[in-house]
């Protein structure tokens, strides 16, 4: 995250928003996951508008925007070079084992929270018999959440939004929702995404690696949020 200063805007500027209006400069105060430059915002007036509308050069960098509670500044959430370097490493690091490690991935959720299991059919219908880490059901389905979560995070600066392979958003949203999946169940996984990638790659793993990891995993989370809709709702 990081507060922007205001500027003149590019003549290629895209207007992200325009529905506040803010006062003053504010200076870019840089973090770990901003080494290298930030993106450009501005506050200008839009020809023809009476109102001040927010440009930003490279909209595809930025993955949220908020006004602060203080002073008016902004808050700018965004998914930087150094964030999308660090994610493509591991995850080219992580491919060749990404079966083992979509299975850890989930044996980890359910470790964390047991009750879990009761979201996924194929689990609900298996034999006690049979344990996790042999159930064939459940290798394939990790392997398939596991890379679509991965390969989402590498193209999120790519693509400037959230893209999932082999689905879509909205099917991804009206299944969550129709297995009652809530909050908590999202920050398990968050939780035990981050600690399987820490373990796969420890040679590589660090604050910043975490935080950008983190942040795609949100992204995603988010996009999915907001397509959980009933069926009736999907259709309104």
């Amino acid at each position: 995250m990081a507060f922007m200063s205001t500027k003149t805007p590019a003549s290629n500027a895209t207007c992200i928003s325009n529905a506040v209006t803010l006062n003053g400069n504010f200076a870019c105060i840089k973090k770990s996951n901003f080494k290298s430059g930030f993106t450009e915002l501005s506050w200008v007036k839009r020809e023809g508008f009476q109102i001040q509308g927010l440009f930003c050069k490279n909209p595809s960098f930025i993955t949220s925007v908020r006004k602060r509670n203080d002073n008016g500044g902004l808050i700018v959430k965004a998914f930087s070079e150094e964030q999308e370097a660090l994610v493509v490493k591991s995850w080219n690091a992580m491919k060749k084992n990404a079966s083992e490690l979509a299975l850890k991935f989930f044996l980890r959720v359910f470790e964390i929270a047991p009750t879990a299991k009761k979201l996924f059919s194929f689990l609900r219908d298996s034999s006690d018999d049979v344990p996790l880490e042999k159930n064939p059901k459940l290798k394939a389905h990790a392997l398939t959440v596991f890379s679509m979560t991965c390969e989402s995070a590498v193209n999120l600066r790519k693509a400037g939004k959230v893209t999932v392979k082999e689905s879509n958003l909205k099917d991804l949203g009206t299944t969550h929702f129709k297995y009652g999946v809530a909050d908590e169940h999202f920050e398990v996984v968050r939780f035990a995404l981050l600690e399987t990638i820490k373990e796969a790659v420890p040679e590589m793993w660090s604050a910043e690696m975490k935080e950008a990891w983190k942040e795609a995993y949100d992204q995603l989370v988010a996009a999915i949020k907001q397509e959980m809709k009933s069926p009736e709702q999907a259709l309104q």
